[in-house]
């Protein structure tokens, strides 16, 4: 798997879904930006939604987490999560994803978005972890509901 790569298509049963397309500005907006509201329900059904910071590779959103959390808890039972880019008050745009889950602690998917979280975000490197420390999610959308990005 490659972050950047071009990988638009995975298994699900015997059915092949064709990666989430944006357009040209919605992918403008998402590389523009770089914190979101990440919503994971927990075991009562009620939604947990908290800031974080993502990346956005060619199929998926990457967030990290670390395995105290409530959103950590509630992804080991229930892996559909929502996330919401947008410019807060500055400006009335935004990208809503809706999606399932999957947490890497290990491996060669955490050591490359490690690499890429590494390199964007300077609390990354202020405080560096290593495999099994804490988790990334990878979030692959399924759905998406944009307002606002211009083309």
């Amino acid at each position: 798997m490659s972050i950047g790569g071009s990988f638009n298509c995975w298994r699900v049963g015997l059915l092949e879904r064709v990666a989430l397309e944006f357009t040209r500005a919605e992918k403008r907006f998402i590389d523009d930006n770089d914190v979101a509201r990440f919503a994971t329900v927990d075991p009562d059904g009620i939604p947990h939604v908290v800031p974080v910071c993502y990346v956005h590779s060619s199929d998926a959103f990457w967030v990290a987490t670390d395995y105290g959390t409530r959103k950590y808890r509630n992804l080991q039972r229930n892996d559909k999560v929502a996330l919401l880019v947008d410019a807060g008050s500055a400006s009335n745009c935004g990208i809503l994803v809706q999606g399932r889950a999957k947490t890497f602690d290990r491996g060669p998917e955490f050591r490359e978005i490690y690499d890429v979280f590494h390199r964007k975000f300077d609390w990354v490197r202020e405080m560096p972890w290593k495999e099994g420390e804490a988790p990334f999610v990878r979030i692959e959308p399924i759905r998406k509901v944009s307002w606002g990005p211009k083309q």
